[in-house]
């Protein structure tokens, strides 16, 4: 399940990530005008829309004798979504363990086992207060997700660019400055001074 969810945020199937991005987005900003249950309603709706009249298009060619009796969607009905009882005690195990470290540490900040910890806590709260005037939650839920997902997007877009972009820079950067002075040649060493002759006796 986290492998999957790894998958989704780092584009790594880029038409899954792409639906699954979309149909977030769109039922998330749908939750500001409609209720959760109406919202999913529509949703569910749609999605059957689209598939009912394709079954009964198939049907209808297996009827026909076109069609040898291949239901459009076996794959996903033969797809075994269903957990083992080791995965489901791990997901249980997870949940429960998020859920007691979240219990514990509201407990320690309401209760002041740490005065600088509880004080951060108190201020951080205060500040929630005008944001939750601003804006609401949905909104926040919203930013995080676009968040998540455009986040991978740009980083690797910079990285990809990043060498060719310093690159470019440097050679731009060594065409247009001045070229140095060159440096002066070395003088040669003065020669020895000629060894006085000896004097005449």
């Amino acid at each position: 399940m986290a492998t999957k969810l790894v998958d989704l945020v780092y584009w790594r199937n880029l038409r899954k990530t792409g639906v699954v991005f979309t149909g977030l987005v769109i039922g998330l900003a749908s939750l500001f005008q409609l209720s959760a249950i109406t919202v999913l309603s529509h949703i569910l709706l749609g999605i059957m829309c689209l598939t009912f009249p394709l079954r009964l298009y198939y049907k209808l060619l297996e009827l026909l004798r076109w069609n040898p009796g291949v239901h459009p969607f076996q794959s996903y009905l033969d797809y075994d979504s269903s957990l083992t009882d080791k995965e489901t005690v791990m997901v249980v195990e997870e949940v429960v363990l998020l859920i007691a470290f979240a219990v514990t540490e509201i407990k320690r900040l309401l209760f002041i086992d740490s005065l600088v910890d509880s004080i951060k806590f108190a201020v951080l709260l205060y500040l929630l207060t005008y944001v939750g005037v601003q804006i609401n939650g949905l909104t926040l839920v919203i930013a995080g997700e676009l968040h998540i997902y455009t986040r991978y997007f740009f980083f690797h877009d910079f990285v990809c660019c990043d060498a060719p972009f310093c690159c470019r820079c440097l050679s731009l950067y060594a065409s247009v400055r001045p070229s140095e002075a060159p440096e002066p040649a070395p003088k040669p060493a003065l020669a020895a001074a000629p060894k006085q002759k000896a004097k005449s006796k």
